[in-house]
């Protein structure tokens, strides 16, 4: 298949080197240098390259809120029976557009970002497929994502965003407002350890890149609801109230256990 592949961050770099072996690749990022490492690959350094490669996949992997900018400055220079893709974190505004397009669509998204994930070894990862897609298309990332033992989880563009927002949305929360109170003192705690490596992490991620996640419009709820549970834990502590904070504690214990199983990819 001949595939263009627009952005070579770094899942745009996994992609294409996932992809290069068994199919033909035309890349192009706007900074050339991203692209001099890239074997059996051929590199676009303008758009305009992309008509006479006639691609029959297009997949977009550019900055996340960049993405439908990004489709349209294309669009000129592809077939018209080019299927589109995109692995977008936040899919808002995507629906529409893919609908206006007239193109068949695949959106997917990698739940697995380069700071934690092993990306040699991606068996127990997860990665989104939007039920909307085209059937061809999901066939295609079905296949490579098999390939690669990684687990696949269907779900309409709308549920997509509202599990984003709960599941990446929240945690980046929490860990933003622990690395904004962090004091410039030794803490040997080992749960304190834990916590500093997981922020390190996630502050070695893309600004715009977290911004934009952030920036989710269903993320403002869950903030309202960290908020609402901070609040409450801050009147238990402040009153002393004992057994206020062992209904709180056991409320907690609840939540975790009704949790489903969160099975962590090997190291």
């Amino acid at each position: 298949m001949r595939i263009f592949i627009l952005g070579t961050g770094r899942m745009g770099a996994w992609l294409t080197e996932e992809l290069c072996g068994e199919h033909e690749l035309l890349v192009h990022d706007a900074d050339p240098a991203k692209m001099k490492y890239f074997i059996r690959v051929s590199r676009a350094l303008d758009i305009s390259e992309v008509t006479d490669f006639r691609p029959e996949l297009f997949i977009n992997c550019v900055t996340l809120g960049d993405t439908i900018p990004a489709f349209e400055k294309v669009m000129p220079h592809i077939p018209a029976d080019c299927t589109l893709a995109d692995i977008a974190s936040v899919k808002t505004g995507l629906a529409e557009w893919y609908q206006a397009s007239g193109h068949p669509f695949v959106s997917s998204h990698p739940m697995f970002g380069p700071t934690f994930a092993n990306i040699r070894d991606l068996s127990g990862e997860s990665a989104v497929l939007i039920s909307q897609s085209d059937p061809r298309g999901k066939a295609f990332f079905k296949a490579l994502y098999a390939g690669l033992r990684i687990h696949v989880i269907e779900e309409g563009f709308e549920d997509h965003d509202r599990t984003m927002a709960y599941s990446l949305a929240t945690p980046f929360a929490s860990t933003m407002v622990f690395a904004a109170c962090m004091e410039h003192q030794e803490a040997p705690g080992t749960n304190f350890k834990r916590h500093l490596a997981i922020a390190k992490g996630l502050l070695s991620e893309d600004d715009r890149l977290l911004t934009e996640i952030m920036f989710n419009p269903l993320v403002p709820r869950q903030l309202e609801r960290i908020s609402s549970q901070l609040s409450w834990l801050g009147h238990i502590i402040r009153d002393r109230d004992y057994e206020e904070m062992k209904r709180f504690l056991a409320g907690l214990r609840e939540n975790v256990a009704s949790a489903p199983e969160q099975a962590l990819p090997p190291n």
